[in-house]
This record gives structure tokens, C-alpha cells and sequence, in this order.
């Protein structure tokens, strides 16, 4: 069965690109080139993924993408020439599943595709994580790497199974320290580089060279293994 794709973009040429490369991978291709319609569209067609534009006519990507999260969790890749951090942070904050930059390869673009698709999943029947040796049991608790069992603190933990259950997409700083610390702790950056750097001692087989927890520089940490 084809996913189904829609592309919230006001740039015809990108929309014309974009449909030759999904349509030629069995993708159901839909179009919207300004906000408003995008989520009319969304809302009627329910497509698989969403591929979203920042710069649109009539309404910011942002505020789309906040008012596609108010009913929606239906993945969203942003596809912008916005290449600051804090514009990444802000989208991804928004609700965002992954950020692609303009001009863009278009195997990178598809396999990000299908990274978000996969998270869209339900994730409540896997129950178990495994991925180049590493294995983390979500109902037991125990995580092994290379089979032997790697000893976590709650917290470690608690930051490890975050990191699993969204695996491959981007968390922001805030996002992760408000999920594990809690709302008061989103400023302080500090608690969370420390655990991630003990994380990764613990569960990479190179900590200075890590396969597992990637930094996305200025924005978060992606886990990879999705």
C-alpha cells in the first residue's frame, strides 16, 4: 500500500521536485501552496507525512505547525531555507519530527521520510529496542550492550528511554530537560550535557566517537537507531 504524502510549499519548483522523487519511491503526492489550505488539506486527505515550508504567504510554518498539533500528530518534516538555530529550535519545539535545509539532497530528504514514518508507528507494542548491540527492555528495565547488562541511575535511565522512544528524531535542549527534569529545569543546560556525556560512557563502545547519541549542534540530540 502507498504512504501518502502532503507538501505545504509555495515554491512551485520545490513542489515539482519533490513530486517526481516521491512518486517515482510510491508515494501518493498532495499539494498546498499556502498555510491555510495546507491544513484544510491535512485534515481531509489525512495523509502519512507532511513535508512543510516555513516561508509561506499567508500564514508562518510555525503557526501551521501549531495548529496541526492541536488535533494532529501526523509527522511533519520541515523543508526550509531558515538555517538558524533558533529557527530549528522553534519549529521542533512546535512539533516538528525532523529539519531539512534548502537546497537539500532528495535521498537524505527520503530517508528522513521514512525515519519519521517509522516513529509514527505505534510504539507502545515494541516493547524491546535493539540496534547494534545495544538492547533496552522498556517493561524489565534492563539494558545490555553487547549482552551484558549496563548498570543506569533513574535518571539515566529515565534519559535513555526518552531517547528510545523517539529514536532518529531531533530533541531540542528544552524538550528533553522539560521530559526528564520537568518544566522548572528547561534553562539548565548543564544538568543535561552531564548526563549525556555519562549516558554515553556507559552505553557507546566509543563515547568520544558515538554511534548512538548524536549532537545536533546548538539544538538538541538526535538518537539514532530508528
Amino acid at each position: 500500500m502507498k504512504s501518502s504524502v502532503l507538501i505545504i510549499d509555495d515554491e512551485v519548483q520545490i513542489r515539482r521536485l519533490l513530486r517526481v522523487a516521491l512518486e517515482a519511491n510510491n508515494y501518493l503526492v498532495s499539494e498546498a501552496e499556502q498555510g491555510q489550505a495546507g491544513l484544510v488539506e491535512a485534515a481531509t486527505r489525512r495523509p502519512d507525512v507532511i513535508i512543510l515550508d516555513l516561508g509561506l504567504p499567508d500564514l508562518d510554518g510555525v503557526e501551521v505547525l501549531k495548529r496541526l498539533r492541536e488535533w494532529s500528530e501526523t509527522p511533519v518534516l520541515i523543508l526550509s531555507v531558515r538555517d538558524r538555530e533558533e529557527q530549528k529550535v522553534a519549529a521542533l519545539d512546535a512539533g516538528a519530527d525532523d529539519y531539512v535545509t534548502k537546497p537539500f539532497s532528495t535521498v537524505e530528504l527520503l530517508a528522513r521520510l521514512r525515519a519519521a514514518q517509522r516513529r509514527a508507528k505505534p510504539a507502545e507494542n515494541e516493547t524491546v529496542f535493539c540496534h547494534d548491540g545495544l538492547s533496552v527492555d522498556l517493561v524489565s528495565r534492563i539494558v545490555t550492550r553487547d549482552g551484558k547488562e549496563v548498570k543506569l541511575s533513574a535518571t539515566e535511565y529515565a534519559l535513555l528511554r526518552l531517547f528510545v522512544r523517539h529514536a532518529g528524531r531531533v530533541l531540542t535542549h528544552r524538550q528533553i530537560l522539560r521530559e526528564v527534569w520537568g518544566p522548572k529545569s528547561e534553562e539548565h543546560r548543564q544538568y543535561l550535557r552531564v548526563y549525556v556525556t555519562h549516558l554515553r560512557q556507559k552505553i557507546e563502545r566509543d563515547s568520544t566517537h558515538p554511534l548512538f547519541i548524536k549532537t545536533e549542534s546548538g539544538i538538541g540530540y538526535r538518537f539514532l537507531g530508528a
